[in-house]
């Protein structure tokens, strides 16, 4: 298999879950699997609620810090390297730590991160220029809303390593999916697994729906399909 044919493979994994899953059944699905601590606390929320966000994690390490620098340093420099670096299907990850001191993602990353093809952003940080971005209609699940720039409170000292967002370990090349009910983390090693197992969870999903809407009691069905 070329590195091309590999992508392509990649592509259309996440694409599938897009068009047919959901956040709730994937947690159901990595509970099964033993993985049952890859969903994102309650407070992780998006911008946006009518919009799912799917894709593969890129990761950037925050650290606090408490000086504004000089006019002579970009404290944005690594920021900026991976937005631009950024393309088809992947979502930006801000692991800042959770402080509140910082939003590190606004309304020009958000149009930046959209033009290269993006599907999203996620931080355990704040998020600022809401207005911004929900016109844009570009995914974004943050841990509250503020307007503190991080230049003189945070900054990222690396980017596409493992890090922990909100308490959850994320590595690059992990799907996350989000939607109104909240985000979960798919380890890359296991995310065809995780795949086949929601399709087969689904059609039993639709079969107990169907039960239940042609007037069977739900402990029969329970009993028959073992879905609830």
């Amino acid at each position: 298999m070329t590195q091309e044919d590999g992508a392509g493979k990649e592509r259309d994994l996440v694409a599938e879950m897009r068009a047919h899953f959901f956040t709730a059944l994937i947690s159901d699905v990595l509970d099964g699997l033993g993985y049952m601590k890859q969903a994102l606390p309650p407070h992780i929320r998006p911008l946006d609620e009518n919009l799912t966000m799917v894709g593969r994690a890129r990761t950037m390490l925050y650290v606090d810090v408490y000086e504004r620098p000089g006019d002579d340093y970009n404290p944005y420099e690594l920021e900026i390297d991976l937005v631009d670096s950024l393309g088809k299907d992947d979502v930006a990850v801000c692991a800042c730590g959770g402080t509140g001191r910082i939003a590190p993602w606004g309304g020009l990353l958000s149009t930046a991160s959209q033009l290269n093809g993006a599907a999203g952003a996620l931080m355990d940080g704040l998020v600022r220029d809401v207005r911004d971005i929900r016109e844009l209609k570009f995914p974004v699940f943050a841990g509250g809303i503020g307007p503190l720039d991080s230049k003189g409170r945070g900054q990222v000292i690396a980017i596409d390593v493992p890090v922990e967002c909100a308490g959850v370990l994320i590595r690059p090349g992990d799907i996350l999916f989000g939607d109104v009910d909240g985000l979960i983390v798919i380890p890359q090693a296991i995310e065809a697994e995780v795949a086949a197992a929601a399709h087969e969870k689904l059609k039993g999903e639709h079969d107990t729906r169907s039960a239940l809407m042609a007037g069977r009691k739900l402990a029969d069905v329970y009993k028959e399909y073992g879905i609830l």
